[in-house]
């Protein structure tokens, strides 16, 4: 669990590499330029962990391309003390990302082996989520409900209903909506039944799949 200079000094260009990709929100980069992103990968990927681009993990997964995890969390808009919800809890990064910017966050996954690991793992981190669950992220987290912002990690076919509907009046969610190629997209509740919709392009997600496992 070493984090040298050496590290930092790859982090610090990786946060260049965004900025040239157009990421400007400074707590967005700020955060990616302080997770140390090579302890969410097995020690083989090393020398990738600071490139732009995603990698495989456990249970067939990936962790998502540093450019997705920014783009995505610079959409959420997130303030300190917001309640997010995760759907596809993953390696644990974009959840790290959320707990920089001071989130309160609530994050689900489906694969038990992942969950298990990320679990134990985030904490040694020191990153403390308000609530890992193992479960079925198309239903969200009603017990939690409303959110101020939901992100999902995983890319899905439709958009599930319970998601809008565990959004607060003003609430984002960001997810990639498609089935080969996704289709990057942002709703904003505004009022009981009525969402903005907005598309930003075309991302690369591993399917959102229903169910536990």
């Amino acid at each position: 669990m070493k984090d040298t200079f050496k590290h930092k000094g790859l982090r610090q260009q990786l946060v260049n590499i965004l900025v040239n990709k157009g990421i400007a929100n400074e707590t967005v980069l700020k955060a990616i330029g302080n997770i140390p992103r090579h302890l969410f990968m097995d020690s083989g990927f090393l020398d990738h962990a600071y490139q732009d681009k995603a990698f495989p993990i456990a249970a067939d997964q990936t962790i998502s391309q540093p450019y997705t995890v920014a783009f995505q969390t610079e959409l959420l808009q997130v303030k300190k003390g917001d309640k997010v919800l995760e759907i596809g809890t993953g390696s644990g990064y974009q959840t790290a990302v959320l707990c920089e910017l001071g989130a309160k966050v609530f994050s689900i996954e489906r694969q038990q082996e992942l969950f298990k690991k990320t679990s134990k793992f985030l904490p040694k981190l020191g990153y403390r989520p308000k609530k890992l669950i193992f479960g079925d992220g198309y239903k969200g987290l009603a017990e939690e409900a409303p959110f101020d912002s939901i992100i999902v990690t995983a890319g899905a076919p439709f958009v599930p209903k319970p998601l809008l509907g565990q959004l607060k009046i003003g609430g984002r969610l960001v997810i990639p909506v498609g089935n080969d190629v996704q289709i990057m997209t942002l709703f904003i509740r505004k009022r009981q039944k009525e969402f903005e919709q907005h598309e930003f392009g075309e991302f690369r997600f591993v399917p959102l799949l229903e169910d536990k496992n």
